[in-house]
């Protein structure tokens, strides 16, 4: 799938709702306390990984005060390790210090995610599975989708769906309430003809994806058999994989495979093993450690 990043001004809304939970009507402990004067600060890395998130991080210090200015020393898709400098910012204490948990959580929950991703795409290629791709779901947090895809991509994954909107994906509850995969194709060819369905998804026929959920040896045939050009394979065990695979490579040269359920780093070679075209990951969305970072006053005046 194409990477569809947010549009500047959704970007700008989503860093001002983060900072309007945080500072509120105001940071109560620097305006108390602090004298307004000038600071340099540096964001300096803690942990090791890969960045994303520079652009919502940075973007906090302009919208707190556009008087602030930051200059990055990486970008999205850098490694880095400990004691590394990401940025430096100059402006003024009072402002710097608001805008720096929004920045740093931002950073931090990103390049988590873009590390994790990175991790999972290592192990494949290490176990001579190039080909194999490393892909991402739905499993995201709230309002954070693009921004969590975006820190796919920079870590060495690719995108699925972005949402509900761009892709066909017939799973398990939709077989059941349609009957079969059989039927649900059939319903799904006729209502894609329409022209209701074309101008709600502004989408020709030729351009919808389609995939199918599979559960089992006979799933994988009927939907084959019903011309599905890519399959997932749910849940299942490494021998089952490599059975499913082998069935669907001999019963269609074009159809894409894609694993998934229950991945960690300790299998996804095996995995891909297995000869998928695919295996999506979940963790890397909804369960990705954050990475290290913290904001450092070097000079004030």
């Amino acid at each position: 799938m194409i990477f569809v990043p947010l549009k500047q001004q959704e970007l700008i809304t989503l860093v001002k709702a983060a900072l309007a939970e945080d500072i509120g009507r105001g940071d109560m402990t620097s305006l108390s306390c602090l004298e307004p004067f000038s600071v340099k600060a540096e964001i300096i890395a803690k942990s090791e990984g890969i960045m994303s998130g520079l652009k919502p991080a940075l973007l906090a210090f302009y919208i707190v005060d556009s008087a602030n200015t930051v200059t990055p020393f990486k970008k999205n898709g850098d490694s880095f390790k400990p004691g590394d400098i990401i940025a430096k910012i100059d402006g003024f204490n009072q402002t710097v210090f608001a805008s720096e948990r929004v920045a740093l959580n931002f950073m931090g929950h990103l390049s988590g995610v873009a590390t994790l991703t990175n991790k999972f795409v290592k192990k494949v290629a290490a176990a001579g599975r190039s080909s194999c791709k490393i892909i991402d779901t739905r499993k995201t947090l709230p309002g954070l989708r693009a921004l969590q895809k975006q820190a796919v991509v920079d870590g060495g994954g690719i995108n699925h769906r972005q949402g509900l909107y761009d892709m066909i994906l017939i799973k398990d509850n939709h077989i059941a309430a349609c009957g079969s995969i059989s039927k649900a194709i059939e319903l799904l060819n006729e209502n894609i003809e329409t022209p209701e369905f074309h101008l709600q998804f502004d989408l020709h026929k030729d351009e919808i994806e389609i995939e199918v959920e599979i559960s089992n040896e006979e799933q994988l045939r009927e939907a084959i058999k019903c011309g599905a050009k890519r399959l997932l394979l749910d849940n299942q065990s490494i021998e089952d994989l490599h059975k499913l695979v082998s069935i669907a490579r001999n019963l269609s040269d074009n159809v894409k495979l894609e694993a998934s359920g229950n991945v960690s780093l300790d299998n996804v070679a095996d995995i891909a093993a297995t000869g998928v075209d695919y295996i999506s990951v979940g963790a890397m969305t909804h369960s990705a450690p954050t990475s290290d970072f913290s904001l450092k006053v070097t000079d004030q005046k």
